[in-house]
């Protein structure tokens, strides 16, 4: 319908103005709008007529007209150039009716939608914000009232991008962060199971617009998932971090450390006002530097009421991992999984300082170093009484739990299971080893229960 006319010279009237604002075309020369909206209105009651195929159809009709108009004899330059004129002038008014036809329709819709619709807005908007943010953008296309309640910022105050991660940009996330205000309370970013060979569209700057306002939303800001976005490095989200002083959890999968920084001096600098932080999990891509004790004490003193720690492939060795559990009071949950050096001997030491501890959950999976021997102790200080509060242990490894035996992989340990049943029926305890062999086992206790694989 608004095709070019390619006789159209290079200075003819443009079209798509008119088009964007149907008020803006002029009126004829002695019409006031009264008369417009009669000739309208004349024409539009012309709708019962057929449309082509019989001599007094309306299609019959236009073409006589513009026939009688445009004259099939060559004319002068100028003449071609008003004809030019009058055939733009013709598209435009048949676009202009065809969008106001489109909005009418749309109107209608709405109205019938808000009818039928059995929610309040108020209600429509509290359903909305338990959506996904991919769910929510599906509704929001569905019509003009859906569309209105989708776009009330409690709608935005959890913002999932992980299951489109490869068709979000930078805008993506600033429109939405825009959108959420004052309501934004967790965001996720990244895709949580990266495809081979996928890139992201995201940039070291794509979290910006948490500091814009002098940290407005970013103050708002409770929760902050980031998976797999190699490009934020330590100086990308110092900033950012800075921003969300009244964040509680934070989750960095594929954190990138400098090369040949200390990773818990680089994530002490940046967490350094995040003190109100209780979950921390942090998975990295390479751990270089050695980590030591000031380094240690400062990661402390940044989490007073951490709650739940999980820090994944670091080179943490047993002292720091003790230290670990003994610095944060609170602490409930650990997870110091794919550590290429913790032997367990840490454990032994936790028995008497930390009798008493909060501690819950015990995560130490496929740590190479992880000694059979050690993993024996410490589920005999359990029957001794050691850590009433655990309640979940995890030593499941690929490869097996090191062994006495010259330092060989034990992918079949013999741990007291028996005794855990009868004394500490609360426990769950999980031990699966994968392996070749056919003679290999593991299991998971459960309470009352203990399966082999």
């Amino acid at each position: 319908m608004d095709a070019p006319n390619p006789k159209r010279p290079c200075h003819a009237p443009p079209v798509t103005s008119s088009l964007e604002n149907p008020c803006s075309l002029p009126s004829a020369q002695g019409f006031n709008q009264s008369n417009i909206d009669m000739t309208i209105s004349s024409f539009l009651s012309l709708s019962d007529l057929p449309l082509f195929a019989s001599p007094l159809s309306i299609g019959c009709s236009f073409d006589r007209v513009l026939d009688k108009v445009i004259p099939s004899a060559a004319g002068t330059s100028h003449d071609e150039f008003e004809q030019d004129r009058f055939l733009d002038r013709t598209l435009q008014l048949a676009s202009v009716l065809y969008k106001s036809t489109e909005r009418c329709i749309r109107k209608r819709a709405t109205l019938k939608n808000s009818i039928s619709w059995p929610l309040l807005p108020e209600l429509t908007i509290k359903v909305f914000s338990m959506l996904d943010t991919k769910s929510l953008m599906q509704a929001s296309a569905c019509c003009t009232m859906f569309n209105k309640c989708a776009m009330d910022r409690v709608c935005y105050s959890h913002i999932d991008l992980t299951p489109a991660a490869e068709h979000v940009d930078n805008g993506v996330v600033c429109r939405m962060i825009h959108r959420a205000g004052k309501e934004l309370r967790s965001l996720k970013l990244g895709s949580i199971y990266p495809s081979a060979g996928s890139t992201s569209l995201l940039t070291r700057s794509c979290l910006t617009p948490l500091t814009f306002s002098q940290g407005f939303a970013g103050g708002y800001l409770r929760s902050l998932h980031l998976y797999h976005l190699r490009m934020m490095d330590g100086e990308s989200l110092s900033p950012v971090l800075s921003a969300c002083l009244n964040l509680t959890d934070l989750k960095i999968v594929g954190f990138v450390s400098g090369r040949g920084l200390n990773p818990l001096e680089q994530l002490g600098l940046l967490t350094r006002n995040c003190r109100l932080i209780e979950n921390l999990f942090i998975e990295i891509y390479n751990s270089a530097g050695r980590i030591t004790d000031s380094s240690l004490l400062e990661f402390g003193d940044n989490f007073p009421n951490l709650i739940s720690l999980s820090l994944l492939c670091f080179r943490l060795n047993d002292a720091i991992a003790q230290k670990l559990i003994k610095g944060f009071r609170h602490l409930k949950h650990i997870n110091l999984s794919r550590s290429p050096v913790i032997s367990g001997c840490f454990l032994r030491g936790l028995g008497l300082c930390c009798k008493d501890s909060p501690l819950e959950t015990l995560i130490l999976c496929n740590c190479n170093s992880l000694k059979e021997r050690e993993v024996l102790l410490f589920l005999n200080s359990l029957l001794d009484g050691d850590f009433k509060s655990i309640r979940l242990i995890d030593v499941s490894n690929n490869q097996g739990l090191v062994s006495d035996d010259e330092g060989s992989s034990s992918s079949g340990p013999r741990f007291p299971i028996e005794e855990l049943k009868k004394q500490r029926p609360d426990v769950t305890f999980v031990a699966i080893f994968e392996s070749q062999s056919s003679s290999s086992r593991g299991g998971i206790f459960r309470g009352q229960l203990f399966l082999y694989f």
